[in-house]
């Protein structure tokens, strides 16, 4: 039987050291940001700030120079994104190429697609969507339907990808589409495809959410030609690199930092009011997200070591969903202010927005029953 690896896992000392640079930066780039637009961070868009950061050397950190990077460990890629996160930063635009895309390209990716596509991504220039979940099948990947059909110098696509978070902004997406279907065995004949959006034959339509944005988007494909060229890895290898891109998606710091600023504007609001009968869950709210952080970083050292901690990532990713599904209700019980939108106080407005939205954060990258499933799996269970 499998077991967990959390083993302990200290940031060196040039990791620390850019968490100062980082949060000197911070404090004067977001200096006129309200607290309710920085409580979207990583789904917040605003392309303008991804080229500061890519001029910075802040995207592709871990990418070898020769296609942008900056060859900086995994451990300082992580401090600047907690940074990033804890600030609010509105990280959205180049989020997914930078935490996955990137890292699938230089893993699978042919040296012309690197070429082509890393050094234009690591200057936030080029952004990224994932196609992966489709309608019907949530967030069961070997269900994908949509259809990749080989013919002369490449493939004809049909089909729709669901929930795709940014389509509408972004340049290219990376899908899995059924280039092969065997009866027996649902994993087998997935395949991974860079995808050009500006291509004829496809169609985005957005999908609002509770909170009236529209960042997840329905992606659709009618004969749609993708080259050959834009093939990523081997025909049918799809599974084994779809699951390895899973673990950079389920394990970062936005697993349990999306509703961070919502408990600093708690224990404001609170040391405003001077109310010290909450001290005690304060505490262990704070408890619980420094537990969560420790198992986190210790897969950024899993990363940083070339493993691949799937069934670890999928531990984090549940148990940070359930941690910030629970904040807005604890943060409701203590301090009595009810969530507002549009109006009210910074609190108010913070509380309002993550109400609404953390009900999405136990679906995003993965429902909590797949999760379970996956982790069950791992340790024998099923």
């Amino acid at each position: 039987m499998q077991t967990f690896r959390f083993d302990p896992c200290r940031l060196p000392p040039e990791a620390e050291a850019l968490r100062g640079e980082v949060r000197a930066f911070l404090s004067e780039a977001l200096t006129d940001i309200p607290p309710v637009v920085r409580a979207q961070t990583w789904s917040g868009y605003d392309p303008e700030f991804s080229k500061k950061l890519g001029a910075k050397g802040w995207i592709g950190m871990t990418w070898p120079k020769k296609y942008g990077g900056h060859e900086r460990s995994a451990l300082e890629r992580y401090v600047m994104l907690e940074e990033m996160l804890a600030a609010g930063a509105p990280v959205g635009a180049h989020w997914i190429g930078d935490r996955q895309s990137g890292q699938l390209l230089l893993r699978f990716g042919t040296e012309e697609q690197r070429q082509m596509i890393l050094p234009k991504a690591a200057k936030g220039e080029l952004l990224f969507c994932i196609g992966m979940s489709e309608p019907d099948s949530g967030s069961d990947l070997a269900a994908t339907r949509t259809k990749a059909e080989k013919t002369d110098g490449g493939w004809i696509v049909n089909g729709t990808k669901l929930w795709t978070s940014n389509a509408h902004n972004a340049h290219y997406m990376i899908a899995l589409f059924r280039t092969n279907f065997d009866p027996d065995n649902k994993h087998a004949g997935l395949t991974q495809f860079l995808v050009d959006l500006t291509i004829p034959g496809i169609t985005i339509r957005p999908i609002k959410d509770l909170t009236g944005n529209a960042h997840f988007n329905e992606v659709i494909f009618e004969d749609v030609f993708v080259p050959d060229n834009m093939m990523v890895g081997e025909e049918g290898n799809g599974w084994m690199q779809v699951t390895a891109e899973l673990a950079f998606e389920r394990s970062g710091p936005e697993r349990y930092l999306s509703s961070f600023l919502l408990l600093t504007e708690l224990v404001r609001e609170l040391g405003r009011t001077g109310d010290a009968s909450a001290d005690a869950e304060i505490g262990r709210l704070v408890a619980h997200l420094v537990t969560l952080r420790q198992m986190s970083v210790s897969i950024a050292g899993l990363l940083e070591a070339g493993e691949n901690p799937i069934q670890e990532a999928s531990v984090v990713k549940d148990l940070g969903a359930l941690y910030e599904q629970e904040l807005p209700v604890k943060a409701h019980e203590l301090a009595g202010v009810e969530p507002m939108l549009g109006t009210g106080s910074d609190y108010a407005q913070v509380l309002g927005f993550l109400t609404q939205a953390s009900v999405s954060f136990s679906l995003r990258g993965g429902t909590r029953e797949i999760l379970r499933g996956i982790i069950a799996r791992g340790l024998g269970l099923r």
